[in-house]
């Protein structure tokens, strides 16, 4: 048995004296004698927790209470389980999921993976509060502009609160995560679910962000700008002919770049990103069709005129005689 499952079964024994506080010593005694051994034996037969499988320990309490008059020795049988397919399930996930901590954890460095991981989840529940503090601004405030503090308002100063209080009140939860019941764990679970997926979002956006400098934004910013929502941009000249290829700079040599620049192919259904190309990233969405070329042929006035030969002059015919 690993030193977690038996600090669990030290603390369900502990609360469950402690919540017999008021029986007589002798009867107390001879109730909780046993019963580290027959917590073992439930902790070792099954994946759950003691309080998912027997309740909380004050549940316990109050049954061994109940039996108390006519104890002769026993315990009160582990509660049926509900949804037992679904139970079933999760226990074979767990039993691969336990071979695989087994044979990864001397990688690490350690008997199984997960006596790592344990050593990691003060971690973890700084950088959940972090994730929550930051999902917590995002919902409050989807205008603000994203950065590495949960800003509301963009004030720094309720950015540094709420990220504070996210932390502790996560640290808080994972080292009472035991003391929960049954529904406020899996809400607890849940919840973190969600910010792990908040994050995967997150950790994509910043990254596409990254991969794409400039003026990313501008065409989907929605405060207004008369530049929202563009979709493609087609530079044309002086002609009316469209230019391909075309690149927009700022007035310190950034690149403006905004729309969508991926193009899909009606016929065939397929996309491809076509940002490096420059505008128009889609040439047959062009508004405007270019006008055709001018068939009259323009003298280049570098080149001299050509001056005209004179007519020769006509043959005067011979008068007859």
């Amino acid at each position: 048995m690993n030193s977690t499952a038996q600090d669990e079964i030290t603390e369900y024994v502990e609360r469950v004296r402690a919540a017999l506080a008021d029986l007589p010593e002798a009867t107390r005694a001879e109730l909780l004698e046993d019963l580290p051994e027959h917590l073992a034996e439930i902790r070792a037969e099954d994946t759950v927790t003691l309080t998912d499988r027997l309740g909380t320990p004050e549940a316990y309490a109050a049954e061994l209470r109940a039996t108390a008059a006519g104890f002769v020795g026993g315990f009160p049988d582990p509660p049926k389980r509900r949804f037992e397919p679904l139970q079933a399930a999760r226990a074979d996930v767990m039993k691969v999921l336990g071979t695989a901590d087994v044979k990864v954890g001397p990688v690490l460095g350690y008997p199984k993976a997960s006596d790592f991981l344990r050593l990691l989840r003060p971690a973890w529940w700084v950088l959940r509060g972090y994730l929550a503090a930051m999902a917590v601004a995002y919902f409050l405030d989807a205008q603000s502009t994203v950065g590495l503090l949960p800003r509301i308002g963009n004030s720094t100063l309720i950015a540094l609160v709420l990220l504070a209080g996210c932390i502790v009140a996560s640290i808080a939860l994972g080292r009472r995560r035991f003391e929960l019941n049954q529904w406020k764990r899996v809400a607890l679970y849940g919840g973190t679910t969600v910010l792990i997926f908040f994050a995967i979002g997150g950790f994509f956006s910043a990254d596409s962000d990254v991969r794409d400098p400039g003026y990313n934004d501008v065409g989907y910013s929605g405060g207004g700008n008369p530049y929202d929502y563009i979709q493609d941009v087609f530079v044309y000249d002086n002609q009316g002919r469209l230019v391909p290829g075309a690149r927009l700079f700022d007035q310190d040599g950034q690149p403006i770049q905004m729309g969508n620049a991926y193009c899909s192919d009606e016929s065939t259904g397929e996309v491809s990103h076509t940002r490096s190309m420059g505008y128009p990233y889609c040439p047959e969405a062009a508004p405007f069709a270019s006008p055709a070329p001018d068939a009259t042929v323009t003298a280049d006035p570098s080149e001299p005129a050509e001056e005209p030969k004179p007519d020769p002059a006509p043959t005067s015919a011979s008068p007859s005689k």
